[in-house]
Protein backbone atom coordinates (compact mmCIF):
# COMPACT_ATOMS: atom_id res chain seq x y z
CA UNK A 1 0.00 0.00 0.00
CA UNK A 2 1.09 3.55 -0.68
CA UNK A 3 2.53 5.50 2.25
CA UNK A 4 -0.34 6.09 4.75
CA UNK A 5 0.72 9.66 5.51
CA UNK A 6 0.74 10.48 1.79
CA UNK A 7 -2.77 9.01 1.44
CA UNK A 8 -4.03 11.08 4.38
CA UNK A 9 -2.34 14.26 3.10
CA UNK A 10 -3.76 13.87 -0.38
CA UNK A 11 -7.24 13.16 1.00
CA UNK A 12 -7.07 16.15 3.34
CA UNK A 13 -5.90 18.59 0.65
CA UNK A 14 -7.42 16.97 -2.49
CA UNK A 15 -8.08 16.15 -5.18
CA UNK A 16 -8.22 12.38 -4.69
CA UNK A 17 -8.05 9.63 -7.32
CA UNK A 18 -11.20 7.94 -8.57
CA UNK A 19 -12.00 4.95 -6.41
CA UNK A 20 -11.07 6.57 -3.11
CA UNK A 21 -13.78 7.03 -0.48
CA UNK A 22 -13.03 9.80 2.00
CA UNK A 23 -14.85 10.24 5.31
CA UNK A 24 -14.23 13.25 7.50
CA UNK A 25 -16.01 15.21 10.20
CA UNK A 26 -15.35 18.17 12.41
CA UNK A 27 -13.82 17.44 15.77
CA UNK A 28 -16.14 18.86 18.41
CA UNK A 29 -14.51 21.60 20.46
CA UNK A 30 -15.77 20.26 23.79
CA UNK A 31 -14.87 16.66 22.95
CA UNK A 32 -11.48 17.77 21.62
CA UNK A 33 -10.82 19.75 24.77
CA UNK A 34 -11.83 16.89 27.08
CA UNK A 35 -9.72 14.35 25.19
CA UNK A 36 -6.75 16.65 24.66
CA UNK A 37 -7.17 16.70 20.88
CA UNK A 38 -8.62 20.16 20.28
CA UNK A 39 -5.62 21.26 18.18
CA UNK A 40 -5.49 18.01 16.13
CA UNK A 41 -6.65 17.91 12.52
CA UNK A 42 -10.16 16.53 12.05
CA UNK A 43 -10.59 12.73 11.93
CA UNK A 44 -10.15 11.23 8.48
CA UNK A 45 -10.82 7.77 7.02
CA UNK A 46 -9.67 6.98 3.48
CA UNK A 47 -10.62 3.76 1.73
CA UNK A 48 -8.58 3.12 -1.40
CA UNK A 49 -8.53 0.21 -3.85
CA UNK A 50 -5.55 -1.16 -1.86
CA UNK A 51 -6.87 -0.78 1.70
CA UNK A 52 -7.90 1.67 4.40
CA UNK A 53 -6.05 4.39 6.32
CA UNK A 54 -7.51 6.27 9.28
CA UNK A 55 -6.29 9.24 11.28
CA UNK A 56 -8.12 9.60 14.59
CA UNK A 57 -5.82 11.88 16.61
CA UNK A 58 -2.18 12.67 17.27
CA UNK A 59 -2.04 10.24 20.21
CA UNK A 60 -2.26 7.24 17.85
CA UNK A 61 -0.46 6.38 14.64
CA UNK A 62 -2.64 6.11 11.55
CA UNK A 63 -4.52 2.79 11.45
CA UNK A 64 -3.75 0.90 8.25
CA UNK A 65 -5.36 -2.17 6.68
CA UNK A 66 -3.58 -3.36 3.53
CA UNK A 67 -5.78 -5.67 1.46
CA UNK A 68 -2.76 -7.64 0.17
CA UNK A 69 -2.19 -8.88 3.75
CA UNK A 70 -5.73 -10.28 4.04
CA UNK A 71 -6.97 -13.78 3.24
CA UNK A 72 -10.59 -12.78 3.89
CA UNK A 73 -13.04 -10.66 5.84
CA UNK A 74 -16.32 -11.31 7.68
CA UNK A 75 -18.99 -8.75 8.51
CA UNK A 76 -20.11 -8.97 12.14
CA UNK A 77 -23.23 -7.39 13.66
CA UNK A 78 -24.46 -7.51 17.25
CA UNK A 79 -27.58 -6.00 18.71
CA UNK A 80 -28.31 -5.33 22.35
CA UNK A 81 -31.53 -4.23 23.94
CA UNK A 82 -32.93 -4.05 27.41
CA UNK A 83 -36.22 -5.61 28.45
CA UNK A 84 -37.71 -2.24 29.40
CA UNK A 85 -36.84 -0.57 26.08
CA UNK A 86 -37.90 -0.79 22.46
CA UNK A 87 -34.52 0.57 21.41
CA UNK A 88 -31.75 -1.69 20.08
CA UNK A 89 -28.08 -0.70 20.06
CA UNK A 90 -26.36 -2.17 17.02
CA UNK A 91 -22.61 -2.69 16.78
CA UNK A 92 -21.02 -3.41 13.39
CA UNK A 93 -17.43 -4.39 12.61
CA UNK A 94 -15.38 -6.47 10.21
CA UNK A 95 -13.27 -9.45 11.25
CA UNK A 96 -10.01 -9.45 9.30
CA UNK A 97 -8.35 -12.79 8.52
CA UNK A 98 -4.69 -12.51 7.58
CA UNK A 99 -2.66 -14.83 5.35
CA UNK A 100 -0.41 -15.70 8.29
CA UNK A 101 -3.40 -16.98 10.30
CA UNK A 102 -3.73 -13.85 12.42
CA UNK A 103 -7.04 -12.17 13.05
CA UNK A 104 -8.08 -8.65 13.94
CA UNK A 105 -11.23 -6.62 14.33
CA UNK A 106 -11.71 -3.52 12.15
CA UNK A 107 -14.03 -0.78 13.25
CA UNK A 108 -13.37 2.82 12.46
CA UNK A 109 -12.22 4.75 15.52
CA UNK A 110 -14.00 7.93 14.41
CA UNK A 111 -16.72 6.69 12.07
CA UNK A 112 -18.02 3.58 13.85
CA UNK A 113 -21.58 4.93 13.68
CA UNK A 114 -21.35 5.57 9.92
CA UNK A 115 -22.48 2.42 8.11
CA UNK A 116 -21.25 3.95 4.82
CA UNK A 117 -17.68 3.47 6.07
CA UNK A 118 -18.24 -0.26 6.61
CA UNK A 119 -20.01 -0.53 3.25
CA UNK A 120 -17.15 1.29 1.53
CA UNK A 121 -14.61 -1.07 3.10
CA UNK A 122 -16.56 -4.15 1.97
CA UNK A 123 -17.00 -2.77 -1.57
CA UNK A 124 -13.29 -1.93 -1.88
CA UNK A 125 -12.33 -5.39 -0.60
CA UNK A 126 -14.68 -7.03 -3.11
CA UNK A 127 -13.24 -5.01 -5.98
CA UNK A 128 -9.70 -5.80 -4.84
CA UNK A 129 -10.47 -9.53 -4.80
CA UNK A 130 -12.23 -9.42 -8.18
CA UNK A 131 -9.31 -7.62 -9.84
CA UNK A 132 -6.80 -10.07 -8.37
CA UNK A 133 -8.76 -13.10 -9.64
CA UNK A 134 -9.41 -14.70 -6.24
Amino acid sequence: MTDPRMVLGQARHGPVPDGWRVFTKRRGKLSGFLHGTSHDPDPLLVITPEGAVEYADEHRPPAVVAFHDLAGIELQVRGQSFSDSTRVNVSVWIDLHYHDGGRAKWRSASFSDDIRAVQGFIEAWGAYRALRGR
